[in-house]
C-alpha cells in the first residue's frame, strides 16, 4: 500500500503529539514533516516519539512541503494563525484538515462576533466542509478542506442528532451542561491551569460567552432543519483529560427511555465511533480512545437527559481528525484508531 505522506502543523501541543501517535500507526500515512516555531527534534518536544519519529522541526514554508510530497496537513495551530496558513497550502494542492477554530464557523461575521477578530479568507470559509463524520461524511471525503470540530461540541451535537432529527425535543431552551479534564486548555502554560490553581479546585468559565456556542448552534441547526439554540456552560475538572457533557432538552411528545435507546442505535448504526449505552458512561470508558459514549435517559417530569462522554484530545481532536483523513483518502474509518 502507497502511504499517504502528511505534515503536522504546529507540532509543539498536546493534539499534535496525540496526532503523530495515531499517524505512526496508521498503515497508510507517513509522517513527512513537521512544524514548528521551535527548532528542536520532535522527539525532544515529545519524548513519548524517541525512536519512533525521527524528525526535525522545521519552520513552516508551502514550497518545501509539497516539494517533499506532502498531499495533506494537518493544522494543530492556534486560530487566527490557521487562517495565514491554509491559503498557501490550498494553492498548492495540498488538502488541509485544520484542527483551529478558522474554518468551523460559515457566517465571518458570527467568527468576527465570538472570536474578537476579523476573518481574513472569507472565500476558503466558504468552502470549508465541517469535520463531524457522522453528520457531514459524504462530503468530507471530496473536500479539499476540513474543519475539524471543536471537543466540547462533538459531545453536544452526538449527544442531540438522533433526538432533533425527528422533531423529538424542543429546538430552543436546551441546556449543556459541560466538564473538560485541564489538557482541553493545551499546553501553552496558563494560570487557570496552574496546578495550583485548578487541582482539588471545580469551576465554571465562559458562562453564556463560550466560542464553542456557535459551533454547536449552527450544526444541530442543519440537523434539525431549524434553528436550534442552547444555553452552554463549561467547567474545568482537575484531571488530565475527558470531557462529560449533561444534556437536558424538553421531548415534543411522550417519550419513553427504550423507545429513545432504539432511536440512537438506529441513527448511529454503522458509525462505529459512536457507542449507545443503557448505563451512565464516564470518562475513563473513553480515556485514549477515538470512542464517544453516550446514553439516554427520561426523568421525572418527562424532561430527557443526554450523557456524553469523549477523550478531548482524541476524539475530541486528533482522532476525529483522522476519521476524516480516512474518509478523504479511502481508507476504512477505523484505520488507526482501533
Amino acid at each position: 500500500m502507497e502511504r499517504v505522506k502528511v505534515a503536522v502543523l504546529g507540532g509543539s501541543g498536546y493534539t499534535a503529539v496525540e496526532l503523530m501517535k495515531i499517524l505512526l500507526r496508521h498503515p497508510g500515512a507517513e509522517v513527512a514533516a513537521v512544524t514548528s516555531r521551535q527548532d528542536e527534534h520532535v522527539a525532544d518536544l515529545h519524548p513519548s516519539l524517541l525512536g519512533r519519529l525521527d524528525l526535525r522541526c522545521e519552520p513552516f514554508d508551502p514550497d518545501r512541503l509539497k516539494a517533499k510530497g506532502v498531499r495533506v496537513a494537518f493544522g494543530c495551530l492556534p486560530h487566527g494563525t490557521s487562517m495565514e496558513a491554509v491559503p498557501p497550502l490550498l494553492d498548492r494542492g495540498i488538502r488541509v484538515i485544520d484542527l483551529s477554530a478558522d474554518y468551523r464557523l460559515r457566517d465571518p461575521a458570527v467568527y468576527r462576533e465570538w472570536y474578537k477578530e476579523a476573518h481574513h479568507d472569507p472565500a476558503n470559509l466558504a468552502r470549508a466542509v465541517y469535520g463531524l463524520p457522522e453528520v457531514y461524511g459524504d462530503r468530507i471525503a471530496t473536500a479539499e478542506l476540513i474543519a475539524n470540530p471543536g471537543c466540547y461540541p462533538q459531545t453536544a451535537i452526538l449527544g442531540l442528532a438522533p433526538l432533533l432529527a425527528n422533531g423529538l425535543v424542543e429546538p430552543a431552551g436546551i441546556i449543556v451542561d459541560s466538564k473538560s479534564g485541564v489538557s482541553g486548555g493545551g499546553r501553552t502554560p496558563k494560570l487557570p491551569f496552574h496546578f495550583p490553581e485548578c487541582n482539588e479546585n471545580f469551576a465554571a468559565y465562559s458562562v453564556g460567552s463560550h466560542r464553542h456556542t456557535p459551533e454547536i448552534e449552527q450544526v444541530l441547526s442543519d440537523v434539525a432543519g431549524r434553528p436550534v439554540s442552547v444555553v452552554f456552560t463549561p467547567h474545568l475538572v482537575p484531571m488530565d483529560r475527558g470531557i462529560f457533557s449533561t444534556i437536558y432538552a424538553t421531548p415534543t411528545r411522550s417519550v419513553a427511555e427504550a423507545e429513545l435507546t432504539e432511536l440512537y442505535r438506529a441513527y448511529y448504526a454503522g458509525k462505529p465511533f459512536v457507542r449507545v449505552r443503557t448505563t451512565i458512561p464516564a470518562t475513563k470508558d473513553t480515556a485514549g480512545t477515538n470512542f464517544l459514549d453516550v446514553a439516554v435517559k427520561v426523568v421525572r417530569g418527562g424532561k430527557v437527559v443526554v450523557l456524553a462522554a469523549e477523550d478531548n484530545l482524541v476524539r475530541g481532536a486528533s482522532g476525529v481528525a483522522v476519521q476524516n483523513f480516512n474518509r478523504m483518502f479511502g481508507f476504512p474509518e477505523t484505520a488507526g484508531l482501533l
